[in-house]
């Protein structure tokens, strides 16, 4: 699954801007197995999403990664779920470290609200608790990923 992710990230940046390739370096970007690693060790990233007037929100968000597909468990009625309701794209940054040594992986992509009935089981077993009434599933579309020298071995 780590080398579908990989995959993506070398289509994203064979079509980004000269600027995100030099801010992106190669030598950066993390291997398919540093990917695979580094999201599923992580539980949290920042969302982005777009209100209907078309101010940004950006919240924390746990999520459940499957392949391309980060699973977002959402208290029912959210700003996040309405925002995905209308315009059905969202940004997701997991981030660690500071300065010389920190790790950042972008990805957007589209995304839909799902109905728990509708989610993976291991996925619904992974989350605890009564809070989550829906689920808001995100397909990578594009990956971008950097690590300081310090970062990661």
């Amino acid at each position: 699954m780590s080398e579908e992710l990989a995959a993506l990230q070398e289509q994203t940046f064979a079509g980004a801007t000269s600027a995100t390739a030099s801010s992106y370096p190669p030598e950066r970007r993390l291997s398919a197995r540093q990917l695979g690693d580094y999201l599923d060790r992580r539980a949290f990233a920042v969302i982005g999403s777009c209100r209907p007037d078309g101010r940004p929100h950006a919240a924390m968000s746990a999520y459940i990664r499957q392949g391309r597909e980060f699973w977002l468990p959402t208290v029912g009625g959210s700003v996040r779920e309405r925002n995905v309701r209308a315009q059905p794209w969202l940004t997701m940054t997991i981030t660690e470290g500071d300065r010389d040594a920190h790790v950042v992986v972008l990805v957007e992509g589209s995304a839909s609200v799902v109905a728990p009935a509708g989610v993976p089981a291991e996925v619904l077993a992974a989350v605890t608790g009564d809070w989550v009434v829906t689920w808001i599933r995100l397909t990578a579309e594009r990956l971008l990923s950097y690590a300081s020298e310090g970062a990661v071995s």
